[in-house]
């Protein structure tokens, strides 16, 4: 039994959907860029090779959670995403294996400090403090494989107090999932607790403290959220 100055930190997880098992989270990457009318809309060319950032683990927070309005933004960006569980390791998956090593499907959010991605792009400087900070990745529970199948077309939409963004459709991702998989472990093993945010359609705006976001992806389930005030 290994012996730790501090004590370990808890494991990050999220929740699995009829089950009291969780799915303990090992890292979290995510796709910029992924559907044409968002990339049309942050002005860049639509059909750009797959680009990845990620989040701590620890960034995951449940549906239902208040998340206090975070520091040093006044701009924070909601971002709807189809999340993709990992249950299988590989390293240079073939896109024909890929959808092998999914475990399941999940709805979550990508909040983003957008003044502070803005600035770091002007200065060509990581997208870090814009997007991995703390609970910046709401995550409806997910749905197993067996139960969801592997979802290549649906509505993926987001409302902020009842009032529809976002509305698109996962048909109209650039680089569907297993394309996504497989160039993701180009880079590095991809291993059991994996998750990867594969990107938001169009409709990206601003929240403020006291709105309440939902958003869906047919067949997969809901996620929902309060932009509470800021700590003190």
């Amino acid at each position: 039994m290994t012996d730790f100055v501090l004590p370990p930190p808890a494991i990050a997880s999220v929740a699995v959907a009829g089950a009291a098992e969780r799915f303990a989270v090992r890292r979290i990457f995510c796709v910029g860029r992924n559907y044409a009318a968002h990339a049309r809309e942050l002005g860049n060319d639509e059909r750009d090779p797959p680009f990845f950032f990620t989040k701590p683990a620890d960034a995951v927070v449940d549906s239902g959670a208040e998340i206090p309005y975070p520091p040093l933004t006044a701009n924070l960006h909601h971002e709807i995403e189809l999340v993709v569980a990992i249950g299988r390791a590989g390293f240079r998956i073939p896109r024909a294996d890929a959808l092998a090593h999914v475990w399941g499907y999940s709805v979550g959010v990508d909040l983003t400090r957008r003044d502070l991605q803005d600035q770091a792009k002007k200065e060509a400087r990581p997208w870090d403090w814009s997007k991995a900070f703390d609970r910046s990745a709401p995550c409806g529970p997910l749905v197993p494989v067996a139960k969801s199948g592997h979802p290549e077309k649906g509505r993926i939409w987001l409302a902020v107090n009842g009032e529809v963004r976002q509305d698109g459709d996962l048909a109209e991702l650039i680089w569907p999932v297993a394309d996504v998989v497989s160039i993701c472990s180009e880079a590095v093993e991809l291993r059991p607790g994996d998750l990867i945010f594969t990107g938001t359609p169009a409709g990206v705006g601003a929240v403020q403290p006291g709105d309440r976001i939902t958003g869906g992806v047919d067949g997969i389930g809901t996620v929902e959220v309060t932009i509470g005030q800021p700590k003190r």
